[in-house]
């Protein structure tokens, strides 16, 4: 198996390295890298791992197996873990981690993450679910696409793009990521369409936010994670778009209005310079960490 370490890892090691005996929830397990970190770091520790993509469960599985005994893999959205802590029955929760976004081997897979390569139109992290890019893009009107590509990717050129996908779906239905990609491409202004970030960036951040409700799950689960986690216990999440971490900072700064919550990071903790050479993917992303009061 390739060796990867997720994310941010040597700071979410720093964190967790005082938590006592109990269980750890990684509510977006991926791979298992986070969960492999902490459970060689705190034998005392006993992990949860959540993800709603079954391959990723199954990579995890391979990734944990030197811990057998010590963690316990569920098919799931985030949003449900306060049913997945009262049916599995665990506690003490001394701590959550949220990684958000898509996870390295997932754009690897043809999914329709990436625009580097010709995939279908897919972007589903959970492949049971029934919405998909493909019909966002070809089926949503032209005013629906403006708001998500507007809101989610904010995304200035929005109103032109959602313009010309309808225009070129008139002709054809538009089937892979590199149509997709070409048509915002298009969309640009030509002195603008070779910046450092490719023009498509941001409309597929908006159409994969949309295909998975991630959002709204986020808002869902933070909400509940602060209720499950144990007095003293943390909650720790990575975001790696502006939206998610005003979603945290928020949630964050009203729990610790309510005497709840502890903010351990005044401000959010971003990659070292080290990280982000060997990770370019990991430059945008940002840890925020609270303790339960």
């Amino acid at each position: 198996m390739v060796e990867h370490y997720s994310v941010l890892h040597r700071e979410v090691l720093e964190f967790t390295k005082d938590l006592k005996e109990g269980y750890f929830i990684d509510a977006t397990v991926g791979g298992g890298g986070h969960s492999y970190l902490i459970l060689k770091q705190n034998p005392k520790l006993k992990i949860i791992g959540v993800d709603k993509d079954d391959y990723a469960l199954e990579v995890a599985k391979e990734r944990l197996k030197d811990f057998e005994g010590r963690f316990s893999l569920v098919k799931s959205s985030f949003k449900d873990i306060d049913k997945i802590v009262k049916d599995l029955d665990v506690n003490p929760v001394v701590g959550i981690l949220f990684d958000f976004g898509v996870s390295h081997f997932q754009l690897k897979l043809p999914r329709g993450f990436s625009f580097q390569r010709e995939e279908p139109l897919d972007m589903r992290m959970d492949t049971s679910s029934e919405l998909t890019a493909y019909y966002v893009v070809n089926y949503y009107p032209e005013s629906r696409l403006f708001n998500i590509i507007s809101k989610y990717g904010e995304e200035k050129f929005a109103k032109r793009i959602a313009k010309n996908i309808v225009e070129y779906r008139k002709k054809k239905k538009i089937e892979t990521t590199k149509e997709l990609a070409d048509i915002v491409y298009r969309s640009y202004p030509p002195n603008l369409r070779h910046s450092r970030i490719h023009p498509a960036t941001k409309t597929f951040q908006a159409i994969r936010i949309e295909v998975n409700n991630e959002l709204l799950e986020i808002e869902e689960a933070l909400e509940k994670a602060i209720h499950i986690v144990s007095k003293g216990g943390i909650i720790i999440t990575i975001s790696f778009h502006s939206l998610e971490d005003r979603i945290v900072k928020n949630t964050f700064k009203k729990y610790k209005e309510l005497k709840f919550l502890d903010i351990l990071t005044k401000k959010p903790i971003t990659p070292k310079e080290d990280e982000i050479r060997e990770n370019p993917a990991s430059r945008s992303a940002k840890m925020r960490v609270a303790r339960r009061l």
